[in-house]
């Protein structure tokens, strides 16, 4: 039988990182709970081991339920009945599926009903769904929003809610609106407190709102009267049971059909303060994006892994010209790509998520009890690679899952187009990616001041001293030559003291800089585990000299009296 998890060991070869053991005893409070829930592990090596049942579990619902409803979702999708969201069929079996397999509440505590998973085994939960429907994904891992709410609500909002979360309720982060996009000082739903009823009134329309019917939202308000940018913004959680918000409008989408996305209107509906007023947007919502960009992350290297499988078995299938299509050099070279893009980004994805976990399970503890200084130490310096590395997964990652997915419809030719392929809609489903929770462009906003302030370049060279195969060490000199181009290039930026030329030049440094990180990150997954990654490492470092060449020559010779052409100017 079919297993989503097992049937492919480089997702698992990540629970050997060395930083899982760290991960592992500080989520477990250094295995603390074991005489108080049956199911707590007693040592790193059952910990472990609980992680891969879970995975497991995951991985056969994901091959075995979600993947062959998939399609019929595709097709149904939701639908708007008396301004209320109705799931597609397939959809609702999915929900029960993972609901009576216990998968909701992955990384919630114990207490409040939940599994004590860390980040890095649910970005793995997280892929393997995604796999199988990476619209469904959307739905299931919105579950994450209950971080936000246990990190900044109240012990009693913890307990009112978490529980159903962790129970198999829906949530969803209310943000965007008609006129707020990506700029979300310019959220303009109302929040009114009344003394009347004693609890927040909130007003207006939502927009993009992905599963915006669910059972508890996370609501991004203007509490502030007269205010009109960030600092006016608080953080509301809105439970369903209270009514006043209604679905006015599901969006008809390209992809990602099962997932809905709504357009919601606030009529006076009854609603609580998460956390202190005025941090909705400073504090609260980057906590959110932070989580939901990781889970696009994982969303990513889910699609592209199932396309890269749907590329490979049409290629061992197909014959032209007497052989199959995979002996010719231009599919064998574009399969090798798609592979080394697919380890690349899973390896980034894994190594980011123990970051975020390290740095968060510090921080819980915090709550608890007075870290020590060298706890202190590790906390922010693993809060300073998480917030470095974020942009750097969400953005790399969601790109390749895009070419993944354009690449397999151009391995499939012209069977690629035709609906009866999956490689169409993993295309349609892939599009979304690198756009919503933070365009690309924006994740290379948030990641230049960690290019341009060293960093980067400081883990680039502190990875450089690591030791790799004999046969990788050509490779790393010339990803060694690479990182001097990019200082090169950085430097070049920085001393022009120019904002403008740093903005248009940033994609390229932000590439070259991904490129770079990524081809020795898995040199040191090929030294481990050669007979997994060596290939993929090969044919990644190749791609990422071809673009620090291409990129630094462009960034090197650019003159920034050249700027003007590239400006549009519309004539009144």
């Amino acid at each position: 039988m079919a297993n989503y998890y097992t049937d492919h060991p480089e997702i698992g070869f990540h629970l050997n990182h060395p930083l899982m053991r760290r991960v592992a005893e500080l989520k477990e409070r250094w295995y603390s709970e074991k005489e108080k829930y049956e199911e707590a592990p007693v040592d790193f090596e059952d910990c472990i081991e609980n992680y891969r049942r879970l995975l497991e579990i995951a991985g056969d619902i994901a091959a075995n339920t979600i993947a062959p409803n998939s399609e019929d979702v595709d097709l149904e999708g939701p639908h708007l009945e008396n301004g209320r969201m109705i799931y597609a069929s397939k959809t609702v079996e999915n929900m029960e599926a993972v609901r009576l397999a216990g998968l909701w509440g992955v990384t919630m505590p114990r207490r409040y009903g939940g599994l004590n998973a860390p980040e890095t085994i649910f970005s793995m939960a997280s892929e393997v769904i995604s796999a199988a429907d990476s619209s469904f994904q959307n739905i299931w891992s919105l579950q994450s929003c209950a971080e936000t709410l246990y990190e900044f609500g109240s012990e009693e909002q913890r307990q009112k809610f978490i529980p159903r979360v962790c129970a198999g309720e829906t949530m969803s982060m209310d943000l965007t609106e008609p006129d707020a996009g990506s700029d979300l000082q310019s959220v303009m739903l109302k929040a009114t407190w009344s003394e009347e009823q004693g609890c927040w009134l909130l007003n207006g329309v939502k927009r993009f709102i992905t599963n915006g019917d669910s059972n508890i939202h996370l609501v991004l308000a203007r509490s502030e009267e007269g205010t009109k940018d960030g600092r006016g913004l608080s953080m509301f959680i809105y439970d369903k049971r209270q009514g006043g918000v209604n679905v006015r409008h599901i969006e008809h989408k390209l992809g990602i059909h099962g997932s809905p996305t709504c357009e919601l209107t606030y009529k006076d509906a009854r609603a609580e303060l998460c956390g202190e007023r005025r941090l909705g947007l400073i504090k609260y919502v980057m906590a959110l994006m932070n989580g939901a960009r990781l889970g696009i992350g994982a969303q990513s290297v889910g699609l592209s892994q199932e396309a890269y499988n749907e590329a490979v078995a049409y290629a061992a299938e197909r014959a032209q010209f007497g052989q199959k299509i995979n002996k010719f050099p231009g599919v064998y070279d574009m399969l090798s790509r798609m592979k080394a893009k697919l380890d690349a980004s899973r390896s980034l994805l894994y190594q980011t998520s123990m970051y975020v976990d390290i740095y968060k399970a510090l921080e819980d503890i915090q709550r608890e009890r007075k870290l020590e200084a060298e706890e202190r130490t590790e906390m922010k310096t693993y809060s300073r690679l998480a917030d470095a590395f974020t942009p750097l997964c969400k953005g790399m990652a969601s790109e390749y899952a895009n070419q993944n997915a354009y690449d397999a419809i151009s391995v499939h030719g012209g069977s690629g187009f035709i609906m009866e392929y999956k490689s169409q809609r993993l295309y349609r489903d892939a599009r979304i990616f690198s756009i919503y929770e933070g365009t690309t462009q924006l994740q290379v906003v948030a990641a230049i001041r960690y290019i341009t302030n060293g960093t980067y370049m400081n883990i680039i060279n502190e990875m450089l001293q690591e030791d790799v195969l004999p046969e990788l060490v050509p490779f790393k000199e010339k990803i060694a030559g690479c990182a001097a181009v990019l200082s090169d290039c950085i430097a070049k930026v920085r001393e022009a003291g120019d904002p403008e030329l740093q903005d248009f030049l940033a994609r390229r440094l932000y590439d070259m800089t991904g490129e770079i990180v990524m081809s020795l990150l898995l040199m040191r997954d090929a030294t481990v585990a050669p007979d997994m990654f060596l290939g993929s490492a090969k044919v990644y470092c190749q791609m990422a000299f071809e673009t620090v060449a291409g990129k630094s020559s462009y960034i090197l010779n650019f003159d920034k009296e050249s700027l003007p052409a590239f400006r549009v100017v519309e004539e009144e």
